[in-house]
């Protein structure tokens, strides 16, 4: 038996009562679906907003289609429903705000600038802003509690471990042919800064830590992995749909990485189904 562990309420109700905290967080959640909407919306119907060259705008239009078409309606249907008690509709609602932290921490820094640039601003900080909110009153133990003996909680770890070490090793491994013996990263320079800063920060640290928590029957593990995991999923989908694009775009190089990311957003997908699926369907 864990001893029950009722997270500390740090910032967010450090700033506001309890549910004043909660309230203000659906509100700015409201607002990034919203905002999302709006950029994702004008991103697909008017790509000609983005000023990059080469395969940058089939990337940004394949990534709009998702948060429009997936990360929108995942985001909005969660909030309904977590307001209704579901701890289901809780952890996805927190798991697209990663996702949209995440994705516009790739356009904030890595989009040529164009007029969406305040937006991008906005919406890499009014998700932070949410989470603080809603995780400073999460109890993790009673989120825990809603998980059943039947989770395969031993090859949703695996993953997890698989992932965030592989990652890290993928990215180490080319930092380390550039900066020892001039190898130049396979994504070019400029880009593998960027997108191995976001991995490594953003991704390998929850996907490890999420295994351990969750191998050690630790409660945070059970908050961290479904978050993690779906946030994983929709990103790989991110990627597939934005390889496919470029793919018909004829973008060389492009076509080999369907398969790949395609494979994992399955995979991610059924380790997330894995999770959620295991979760007793009472309300909160």
């Amino acid at each position: 038996m864990h001893r029950t562990l009722t997270a500390a309420p740090i910032l967010g109700a450090a700033i506001l009562p309890r549910d004043s905290a909660a309230v203000a967080a659906r509100r700015i959640s409201w607002l990034v679906v919203f905002l999302m909407a709006v950029q994702a919306g004008v991103g697909i119907a008017a790509p000609s907003v983005y000023r990059d060259t080469g395969w940058v705008p089939a990337a940004w239009y394949g990534n709009d289609l998702v948060t429009l078409l997936v990360a929108v309606p995942l985001l909005g249907w969660a909030l309904l429903w977590a307001g209704r008690g579901s701890v289901r509709a809780e952890l996805v609602w927190y798991a697209m705000l990663g996702y949209a932290v995440y994705n516009y921490a790739y356009y904030l820094f890595g989009a040529a600038l164009n007029a969406f640039f305040p937006l991008y601003a906005a919406l890499f900080v009014l998700p932070v802003f949410a989470l603080i909110l809603a995780l400073g009153r999460v109890d993790a133990a009673a989120i825990a509690g809603r998980f059943t003996v039947a989770m395969p909680r031993r090859w949703i770890a695996g993953y997890m471990l698989f992932t965030g070490i592989g990652l890290a090793i993928a990215w180490t491994a080319q930092w380390a042919a550039y900066a020892f013996a001039g190898s130049i990263p396979s994504i070019g320079v400029e880009p593998f800064q960027l997108v191995a800063a976001m991995d490594l920060t953003f991704m390998v640290p929850w996907f490890i830590a999420g295994a351990i928590l969750l191998l050690r029957r630790n409660p945070w593990g059970f908050l961290v992995t479904p978050i993690i995991i779906l946030k994983g999923a929709t990103y790989t989908l991110v990627l597939t749909t934005s390889s496919t694009v470029a793919a018909l775009r004829g973008v060389e190089g492009t076509m080999e990485q369907i398969p790949i990311w395609a494979a994992w957003t399955v995979i991610g997908l059924l380790a997330a189904w894995g999770v959620f699926g295991s979760m007793r369907p009472s309300g909160r």
